[in-house]
């Protein structure tokens, strides 16, 4: 019984350390460059349907839906977006 209970506990136990809250992360990844502050459009859905944003991002229109507080959302861009044309983004 103790043999089997060890490995059982050491798996669990890495299993429990590789858990992390991703939302709250550093960005260790790369480098960072210029950000867009600028306002965004919102559109409110129904509770249990996803929200959407959308702004400008230079000439590209950047969608994203996200879903409450949520650490996820989908992201669609529209390049060259007419309504982005004279965007400071």
């Amino acid at each position: 019984m103790k043999r089997f209970l060890i490995p059982v506990i050491v798996v669990a136990a890495l299993a429990l350390a590789g858990c992390t809250d991703k939302a709250t992360e550093q960005f260790n990844d790369a480098p960072r460059g210029s950000n867009n502050d600028e306002k965004a459009d919102t559109m409110s859905f129904p509770d249990g349907y996803s929200n959407v944003a959308h702004k400008c991002d230079g000439p590209n229109m950047v969608y994203s839906a996200f879903k409450g507080d949520a650490n996820r959302s989908a992201i669609a861009v529209v390049p060259n977006d007419p309504r982005c044309s004279s965007s400071p983004g």
